[in-house]
């Protein structure tokens, strides 16, 4: 039954987050556990009729809105990055994602989802590219102004690693007007 959940969550993005939440516990699950199964079970069964809808008349222009959260989950503190990514008012692209590592900047948090969704953008774009489909450069938006500098900045460094890879990866980007970001 929860190999049906996590197959189904691919088309159905609104319980992903549960069916993750409930894959924790499988190895050993409790009567708690199987209750929340059933729960997202008879959610789906009343929602049966709730789906993404995909217009033939939208845009090509691909937009990607990103958000992360800081340490929110309470067993280990890791930080959850994710963004979607339309194409016009087509919903094409998803993810959310528990990073590994653990931080104590939301700067650092909310740019390394800025990374991942331009990573999948700047996919999308050379995609749509090879369709003969041209656009002008996909426009990447977050919640945090400090990462919006940095993506423009090419002064500002960070004393991360990973994190100034994913830096060198977006600025590079946009100065090249492959993306932009606000």
């Amino acid at each position: 039954m929860f190999g049906a959940l996590q197959h189904l969550s691919f088309t159905r993005p609104d319980i992903a987050f549960l069916v993750n939440k409930v894959a924790h516990f499988m190895q050993a699950p409790t009567n708690e556990h199987w209750s929340v199964v059933k729960r997202i079970l008879h959610y789906l069964k009343s929602t049966i009729q709730h789906g993404l809808f995909l217009s033939r008349h939208s845009s090509v222009l691909l937009t990607a809105y990103t958000d992360a959260d800081c340490a929110r989950s309470i067993d280990d503190r890791k930080f959850t990055s994710s963004y979607c990514v339309f194409l016009g008012t087509n919903l094409i692209s998803w993810s959310s994602k528990k990073q590994c590592t653990v931080t104590r900047f939301s700067t650092e948090v909310e740019y390394r989802g800025v990374a991942n969704a331009a990573e999948e953008v700047v996919w999308l774009q050379s995609l749509l590219h090879e369709l003969g489909l041209s656009q002008s450069p996909p426009i990447v938006l977050c919640d945090n102004l400090g990462v919006t500098y940095l993506s423009i900045n090419p002064f500002r460094r960070s004393h991360f690693k990973h994190v100034e890879i994913d830096t060198h990866f977006v600025q590079d980007n946009v100065a090249n007007g492959v993306i932009d970001v606000r």
